[in-house]
């Protein structure tokens, strides 16, 4: 495939990824835009967005990594150089509410210089700007992107917009399924992420759960409800960060983000989805070959809850709360019924 053309196949299939999490969003692809582009498409979709948040996705595969400074590098009008852009002006073009993603080598120099940053546009007080400001950043100022067999080129981007089928290529050779399952299969995973009962369902479920779970365990109770619970985008992709910290780490590459989250690739709750991937992938053969078989789902709610059950039996108020909270209301949350819910 041509340059050109590979180009545009992967803008389309990241506007495809992105649309699954944000379906009524309007995406606008810029493939190797000069600097005058980027400022016209930034100047537009703040225009049409108003006061919603507006996402920019950098992906700077092939090109210099970020300055000290925080600049990324763009081509001038002339496609013959590249010139920095620093993220303060790209800033001042997106205005606020915004979310960016940098998939590049060195991204936490961007991250860096931001939360550097003294002064922000003039009548806009710094707090108030950097709080309505998100940033997504593959890697450390220090660090290099993955160049791995085991990876995709682009692993943070992966990580970030189809994160059940980067989930399970990651563990599937780790997995005690690594001797009987073919890794290609996880691409041909039957259902919809929306519809439960199917594999791809159930799988969905859980990650959302899990995530959602480790979120709320190691976060601050603001940061957790600002994160994920406000804005759909922003907690798809804050939930898929986790992932990304967690993959990205074992090819020492650490993930970073503004605001700041503390480490969570080895909360324990990693351990339980690990558990229900494998029991779901284990049915995967059967359920290809044979359409009619059922899908059995995972018994990772009903442990969930069963130790929910024993908190309320055992807990007190001198305990922290549970951590099975978050799926315990996902649960109900699941469940369009009337009448009185109760626990025996």
């Amino acid at each position: 495939m041509a340059a050109g053309k590979a180009i545009d196949a992967i803008g389309k299939a990241l506007e495809k990824q992105y649309t699954r999490w944000q379906p009524r969003a309007r995406y606008k692809l810029a493939a190797d835009p000069p600097v005058e582009e980027v400022k016209k498409l930034c100047n537009h979709c703040r225009k049409n967005a108003k006061s919603e948040r507006v996402l920019f996705h950098y992906n700077g595969h092939g090109v210099p990594k970020p300055t000290a400074n925080g600049e990324i590098w763009l081509f001038n009008k002339s496609y013959t150089q590249y010139i920095p852009l620093s993220i303060y002006e790209l800033e001042s073009w997106l205005g606020t509410p915004s979310i960016y993603v940098f998939d590049c080598s060195a991204a936490g120099m961007i991250v860096n210089a931001f939360i550097e940053r003294q002064e922000w546009g003039s009548g806009v007080s710094s707090a108030t700007a950097m709080k309505d400001c998100i940033l997504l950043a593959a890697c450390g100022a220090d660090e290099i992107l993955p160049q791995s067999p085991e990876f995709p080129a682009d692993i943070f981007t992966s990580c970030l917009t189809t994160p059940i089928q980067i989930a399970l290529r990651w563990f599937c050779p780790r997995s005690l399924l690594r001797d009987s399952l073919d890794p290609n299969l996880i691409d041909s995973i039957p259902g919809k992420q929306n519809e439960r009962k199917t594999l791809l369902g159930e799988l969905n479920w859980i990650f959302t759960a899990v995530t959602d779970t480790i979120a709320w365990n190691v976060l601050p109770r603001e940061l957790f409800q600002r994160l994920f619970r406000q804005d759909l985008l922003v907690a798809s992709l804050f939930r898929n960060f986790l992932l990304a910290e967690r993959i990205m780490r074992t090819a020492n590459c650490s993930p970073l983000s503004f605001p700041l989250l503390p480490p969570t690739h080895q909360h324990p709750m990693w351990d339980a989805w690990d558990m229900a991937a494998e029991i779901c992938l284990s049915q995967l053969p059967t359920l290809l070959n044979d359409p009619n078989v059922e899908f059995q789902p995972s018994p990772f709610f009903t442990e969930q809850l069963t130790a929910f059950e024993v908190w309320l039996e055992h807990g007190s108020e001198r305990k922290k709360p549970p951590e099975q909270l978050p799926i315990v209301l996902q649960q109900f949350e699941a469940f369009s019924c009337t009448g009185w819910w109760c626990f025996p």
